[in-house]
């Protein structure tokens, strides 16, 4: 009887030397076959690398995304921020000369100004939009002064307070609304909650898929003839 070696085969990082005896008995080269075909059909998983690049992939496509989404939004963020900014400084620019177009009022030529700068990205008619006149740079932003009776830090309703505009309420900022004459200090604030443009980072960003945006300038008016002569 006659016997036949089977060559070794690399399995698992290891040569395994494969001796296997195959006689000429029908039934015991079918069965020794079979196994070398089993330990064959161990190697190919370790070799085949068919499908890697696309598991790969499917791990590092959403934070790709996620990514690339968030430097959408924060560049539109910085952008519109831009145009708020750009749009203020122009609008300031003409209403520190006191000039006042037929038709309109100043402050309605001022807010069309700030949303012809902002090309459309900011709803005028949701932001947030005051032009307030102070008595100098050091009031911008004072509150009317009043007596903390219970020491708390904070107005309370009933307290005492000095009246400055008489409008017979206390204020929290003693800016008069109005563009302002010759010499005044006039303030420009622009308030907007952008709207975020997808969902994916809604999560992180702003709060309820919005984002506050906040701008202002603070000028003093040229000195122009108020009497007109």
């Amino acid at each position: 009887m006659k016997d036949r070696t089977i060559e070794s085969g690399w399995y698992f990082g290891l040569t395994i030397p494969l001796k296997a005896v195959i006689t000429h008995s029908k039934a015991a080269q079918g069965y020794d076959l079979r196994m070398w075909r089993v330990l064959r059909g161990f190697r190919r998983p370790i070799e085949c690398r068919r499908g890697a690049a696309l598991i790969e992939f499917a791990f590092t496509m959403p934070i790709i995304t996620l990514m690339i989404t968030g430097i959408i939004e924060f560049g539109m963020i910085l952008f519109v921020q831009n145009l708020m900014e750009g749009g203020l400084r122009d609008a300031s620019r003409y209403g520190i000369t006191g000039q006042e177009k037929a038709g309109s009022s100043r402050l309605e030529q001022i807010k069309d100004i700030v949303e012809d700068r902002t090309i459309g990205l900011v709803d005028m008619s949701k932001a947030d939009f005051q032009v307030l006149v102070y008595s100098s740079f050091g009031a911008i932003g004072q509150s009317e002064e009043y007596d903390d009776a219970n020491g708390n830090g904070s107005y309370d309703t009933g307290e005492d307070f000095t009246d400055l505009n008489g409008n017979g309420a206390w204020d929290e900022d003693i800016g008069e609304e109005g563009a302002g004459d010759s010499g005044d200090i006039v303030v420009y604030r622009l308030s907007y909650d952008w709207n975020l443009l997808t969902p994916l980072v809604k999560p992180f960003v702003g709060k309820d898929g919005l984002f506050p945006l906040q701008a202002s300038v603070a000028v003093r008016n040229e000195p122009w003839d108020v009497s007109g002569s």
